[in-house]
């Protein structure tokens, strides 16, 4: 039982860590979309307000998975892993964007 914890505290870490990441990344991608022409700087800054509400959305997931029981864990973590992909996936289709 105590691996389980054990590998359940890395795995937040981990996800922590990987938000935090994220963060940084949104945080170059605002000031990029600052310095944009004016008629594309409305479209960054749409899809900075989409990535805002899925990084919202996967930090309320990460917390929840913090508080999770042992038996609602595994549910809950595919929860935060869904809300996750969808927010890479987001952020790097605006990426993309960005660079053409």
């Amino acid at each position: 039982m105590t691996i389980q914890i054990e590998s359940r505290k890395e795995y937040q870490h981990k996800v922590q860590a990987q938000l935090e990441k994220l963060n940084a990344q949104i945080d170059e991608y605002k000031a990029k979309a600052s310095q944009a022409q004016a008629d594309a700087k409305v479209q960054y800054y749409d899809q900075l307000e989409e990535l805002s509400a899925k990084r919202d959305a996967a930090e309320a997931k990460l917390q929840e998975l913090q508080q999770a029981s042992e038996s609602a864990w595994e549910e809950i973590q595919k929860g935060f892993e869904n809300a996750w992909t969808e927010l890479t996936t987001s952020f790097d289709s605006a990426m993309r964007q960005f660079e053409n």
